[in-house]
């Protein structure tokens, strides 16, 4: 009988479940990833659940995280792989 695995996020899971898809990771938002988009392999990241990293872990401000996560996060484009960002409700 095997063991189930367990996975520490969805990013494991997604991994698991397309091995041969070559995705770009963004660093630091593994528990952001809410999807991939099956016509692009391209992850889809939470915008919110960014910010909520950047707030608890980086310790910033909600609006130098907000500030911070247009301009340098998701306003980088590193190419066809660029993560898409999902713009979902986020409250101060």
């Amino acid at each position: 009988m095997s063991e189930e695995k367990t996975y520490k996020n969805y990013l494991e899971l997604l991994l698991d479940l397309y091995p041969d898809d070559e995705f770009l990771i963004a660093d630091g938002f593994d528990d952001a990833v809410i999807g991939v988009d099956y016509g692009s392999s391209r992850l889809i990241y939470s915008c919110s659940k960014c910010i909520e990293i950047l707030i608890e872990q980086e310790e910033m401000t909600a609006e130098d995280a907000i500030e911070h996560f247009q301009f340098n996060v998701a306003g980088a484009w590193v190419g066809d792989k660029t993560p898409i960002w999902c713009e979902d409700s986020y409250e101060l």
